[in-house]
């Protein structure tokens, strides 16, 4: 599998430009890797690329994880049981890249790789496919190490901008963000439902004057009417709960599969 697309644009830049050719806005879906086993997440990742998914992003899960919420740790709870170590994750990363070219990125917590080194785990990490690292403990002001380490490794460092973001910080993120600048929509933890922050418009405005790095907004999404309300504003959304509510309801493995990318294909046709 390739690493990029043409014109040296990593995997994370040409789906973006892509859907923006299109007419589109990017779909970017996030799965914790290991629920309910790591057998469906190898199996489910590349059917997301193909039922729309521009980005998919692998939670490895974590003991304490301070931006979920209660749909989202319960995943990292029930993947824990399969996905416990960083080699087996990178492991079922490397056999998904095998299949699909579609952008994959980490998200976790810190913790993790500060054991495993951070070094170390950014080259296995590229060794594996994959494309970008999502640390929401990892604030940009904290990250003066971790930045250049993941784009020197050719890994996308993805920075985490909140309503309670302050102007230098606002601009921190704009300048180290590679790949896609991720907006928390409201304050809080992750979850389906929420709606989008009121200030969301004029946070976009700010950072579109800041960088031409694409802008993704996530947490609170979850129908396809708040993803079309989202993404009017931005350059993609990205949806997670209500991603894993459908892989975790009640039925067989294939039921939850059907029902997870048929949500997709309505968020994707949402985007169109």
């Amino acid at each position: 599998m390739s690493t990029g697309g043409g014109d040296g644009m990593t995997r994370i830049e040409t789906a973006f430009a892509d859907r923006k050719a299109s007419g589109g806005k990017a779909l970017v879906v996030y799965v914790m890797a290991g629920d309910p086993d790591p057998a469906f997440t190898e199996r489910l990742v590349p059917k997301l690329a193909q039922a729309g998914a521009d980005v998919v992003e692998l939670g490895f899960p974590f003991s304490d994880p301070v931006a979920d919420g209660p749909v989202i740790q319960a995943a990292g709870q029930r993947a824990m049981r399969h996905l416990r170590a960083l080699p087996r994750y990178l492991e079922l990363v490397a056999r998904i890249r095998q299949q699909t070219d579609v952008p994959l990125v980490c998200m976790t917590y810190y913790n993790p790789i500060f054991r495993y080194g951070e070094a170390r785990f950014l080259a296995d990490a590229r060794a594996a496919g994959l494309d970008g690292v999502i640390l929401p403990d990892v604030p940009v002001d904290e990250a003066q190490e971790w930045q250049p380490l993941c784009v020197q490794a050719g890994v996308a460092p993805i920075f985490l901008e909140a309503p309670n973001t302050g102007d230098a910080q606002q601009r921190r993120i704009a300048e180290g963000s590679r790949g896609f600048v991720y907006l928390v929509s409201l304050k809080g933890v992750t979850g389906a439902d929420q709606g989008l922050g009121q200030d969301l418009e004029q946070r976009v405005r700010t950072l579109r004057g800041l960088t031409d790095t694409p802008l993704a907004v996530g947490f609170g999404i979850s129908t396809p009417e708040q993803a079309r309300q989202a993404a009017a504003l931005c350059d993609g959304v990205v949806v997670g709960s209500g991603v894993i509510r459908r892989i975790a309801s009640e039925g067989d493995p294939d039921a939850n599969e059907r029902a997870v990318l048929d949500y997709v294909r309505e968020l994707r046709a949402a985007l169109d």
